[in-house]
């Protein structure tokens, strides 16, 4: 009698295909490879990454290849490649110093190389490759662990051009004919280029371009190859369009890139040196004018204790129980409610208009925090001379206000109470008052505290120590205070200081000039007072502290009052094309370092700056290159080369790669529409996906095959770019232990199949 056991089949994995192999698949891989070193999970799962550049861990918008030229817009110390503590049902979690954020990465890299470009503290800006390489880096290990774990890793150098629904799990083919079966599929493709082909201004573009001598570049990179000195070379005129990131980064290529040198200057801080291999000018444009605003010098952490988190700011009167207000007193009821199953937990939420409903309060926040960085002591005096309008503005009374279109409405309170607290201290500054005496007499506020934090903000540390010498004695602080001057180019008077949005938004005011000339000389005195108050730091220059705290800061409860059609359809298009920008230059900018050459850039000539806002670019047949026209100075430049230089939103109906198209023709996906009760709609471009991420296709059912993570998913939600983040919660990880979560589920039920078969 033969007692062995009879012979199984062994057990198929679960097949796992990562379309994008870049940042996100690298968060992915992380989370796996935890995940994979649990009891039980040998032989359970299969896992193939295609990458179209071959640049695992990394991508095209992070390779390590790219110019040394450009700069990541985000601290060392604030960039992670890992789960840690702030994420709650993470799940297993690395050792601490198997998860070490960039700056951590650095040092560890500088002391094996010695190369400078690792020689960073936490709060110094890295280059763009270095954030690649640390990518790619991490991506490996993640691999190496996997396979480790028994799980088989396989990378792809291919670009995935279709997936189509098979028996029970699906196809995918590739670029170069290959085709691979997968149970589960998640797209994380990032972003990618447009197709001029594909909407009229492009095709009149390349069309121009392709009879005349100029030459058209939808998209900047990758820099090295696009930008080549046969089109961008000595004798060129450049145009870029746009003033953002990538304008930078074309900026920087084109100069230093080239070989040219920025010098220290006593008076502007750089000097730019040229090499003679620049283009002859780069005309610089966008509908605003302007490059963003230079980010602040971190300060949040300073001070706090080790493992206490960042200081962030937190909502006053800009909170998420404030949109619900509104909501509730002045939103309109949606046109209706998505199909079941397919909509976010909870019904549709009643729809603002971001402009007359929410912008309001915006800038109430940025104003008190604005004021309270000023005159911190009487922070909760300055609040409460605003909670009546505020709480009037959200139980939905208008009238009280100021003119619906104003966004500065609310304000009213919040100065009187300013000019209070300015009167006193200029008394006082004037020798007409002493401290202690005003003290006694104002009851509300603190006043020696006020004026002590107020100095330190405008005249620094030193200014403070002499108040302190001065003491109670009215002349003795007279004295001091006629000599002091402000390091951060504020107001030195306790009245000055005033916050404006308009001048936040537009720091060169139309009446500021004339002609181009006059335009580039009030834009360069503005950058200059910006670069300065970025110096000063994101909690002790008021200005940068009120764009930082809010636009940055808060940037989650924008996202609560805008996401899942929170706005109207038409104000969620205005949104998306006012605010949004508006976000990006008032708190996604770069750093002080790279805006201070972009600032000796321009001081020099080589960068011209003088389009000034609402520039247009027409094609000139009898010329034969493009002409941009700045319509507010009357300049006019004839370019000859033309660089796309924005990163435009997702959209599968513009963009250069197949993929998301055919899935829309397949039916497996769809755009997703926000839609109004007055019968107005507006399809930003993201596609309708359920509360897990899963695509809605044109049968209005989900797709739980299908994963998408990333800005395929921009439109029903905002701020979906984005770098990991350590020790916050960070959403670009909680999006990826969600997704795992679901899909533990995914490959247990497959057990299950198999096991009952």
């Amino acid at each position: 009698m033969n007692d062995r056991p009879a012979p199984t089949t062994p057990r198929a994995p679960f097949r796992l295909a990562i379309v994008g192999g870049g940042p996100r698949a690298t968060y992915v891989l992380e989370r796996l490879s935890a995940d994979a070193a649990g009891p039980g999970r040998e032989g359970r799962l299969e896992v193939r990454v295609y990458e179209r550049t071959g640049e695992f861990g990394a991508g095209q918008a992070h390779s390590p290849t790219q110019p040394a030229t450009s700069f990541l817009n985000r601290i060392a110390g604030q960039v992670s490649f890992a789960a840690d503590e702030s994420m709650p049902g993470a799940g297993p979690l690395r050792p601490r110093a198997g998860r070490p954020t960039l700056h951590e990465w650095c040092r560890r890299r500088f002391a094996e190389t010695g190369e400078p470009d690792f020689d960073l503290g936490p709060e110094d800006w890295p280059k763009r490759y270095v954030h690649g390489l640390a990518l790619q880096d991490s991506f490996t290990a993640y691999v190496r662990e996997l396979r480790a774990h028994g799980v088989p890793v396989h990378l792809c150098p291919d670009e995935v051009v279709d997936v189509s629904r098979q028996d029970e799990g699906f196809e995918l083919r590739t670029a170069a004919g290959q085709r691979h079966r997968a149970d589960h599929v998640l797209l994380v493709t990032g972003h990618g280029p447009h197709d001029p082909e594909r909407s009229p201004a492009g095709r009149e573009r390349a069309a121009f371009a392709r009879r005349t001598r100029s030459t058209y570049l939808p998209s900047a990179y990758p820099l090295a190859t696009t930008l080549s000195p046969a089109v961008t070379g000595p004798g060129t005129v450049v145009g870029c369009a746009g003033m953002g990131l990538t304008a930078i980064d074309v900026v920087l290529h084109l100069t230093e890139g080239r070989g040219g040198r920025f010098v220290p200057d006593a008076r502007h801080g750089l000097r730019y040196v040229p090499n003679g291999r620049e283009p002859s000018s780069i005309v610089a444009f966008s509908d605003a004018g302007m490059f963003t605003f230079a980010r602040p010098h971190h300060t949040k952490e300073q001070g706090a204790e080790p493992g206490a988190g960042i200081r962030e700011h937190q909502g006053v009167f800009f909170t998420r129980e404030a949109v619900d207000r509104l909501r509730t007193s002045v939103g309109t009821a949606p046109a209706g409610t998505a199909p079941a199953g397919t909509a976010p937990a909870g019904t549709a939420p009643a729809q603002l208009d971001f402009d007359r409903d929410v912008l309001p309060l915006v800038v109430l926040e940025m104003a008190q925090l604005h004021y309270a960085t000023l005159f911190r002591p009487a922070a909760r005096f300055l609040a409460e001379r605003s909670a009546a309008v505020w709480r009037d503005f959200l139980d939905g009374a208008r009238t009280a206000a100021g003119p619906p279109d104003d966004p500065e409405r609310l304000l009213d309170p919040l100065r009187a109470a300013v000019d209070e607290i300015g009167a006193v201290l200029e008394r006082v500054l004037a020798g007409k008052e002493a401290p202690a005496t005003a003290g006694a007499r104002v009851r509300e506020w603190p006043v020696e505290a006020t004026l002590a934090h107020w100095t330190g903000v405008v005249f620094g540390d030193d200014a403070r120590e002499r108040l302190r010498e001065a003491g109670n004695d009215p002349a003795a602080l007279q004295r001091a205070a006629a000599a002091w001057r402000s390091p951060w180019q504020l107001d030195e008077s306790p009245t000055g200081n005033r916050f404006s949005w308009h001048r936040t938004i537009a720091p060169v005011p139309r009446s500021a000039y004339a002609t181009p000339g006059q335009y580039r000389m009030a834009l360069l005195r503005a950058m200059a007072t910006d670069r300065v108050w970025a110096r000063q730091g994101n909690t002790a220059n008021p200005h940068k502290a009120a764009s930082d705290g809010v636009w940055r800061d808060l940037r989650s409860v924008l996202s609560y009052a805008v996401d899942d059609a929170g706005l109207t359809a038409s104000s969620h298009r205005a949104f998306l094309a006012r605010h949004t920008r508006h976000h990006n230059r008032l708190a996604n900018g770069a750093a002080v370092e790279v805006m201070t050459r972009i600032e000796a850039l321009a001081r020099h000539g080589l960068l011209d700056l003088t389009t000034g806002p609402g520039a247009t670019v027409e094609t000139d047949d009898t010329e034969g290159r493009f002409r941009v026209t700045g319509p507010a100075t009357g300049a006019v430049h004839l370019v000859d080369t033309l660089v796309d230089a924005r990163i435009h939103p997702f959209d599968p109906r513009l963009d250069s790669a197949p993929l998301f198209r055919r899935l829309t023709e397949r039916g497996l996906v769809r755009l997703w529409r926000n839609e109004s009760a007055d019968g107005t709609s507006f399809e930003p471009g993201g596609l309708d996906l359920t509360a897990g991420f899963h695509p809605v296709g044109a049968d209005g059912a989900a797709e739980p095959g299908l994963t998408v993570l990333g800005p395929a998913a921009e439109g029903r939600r905002s701020f979906l770019l984005s770098a990991l983040r350590p020790d916050r919660d960070h959403y670009v990880m909680r999006d990826v232990i969600n997704w795992l979560d679901e899909f533990r589920e995914l490959t247990a039920h497959q057990e299950e199949r198999e096991c009952g078969r």
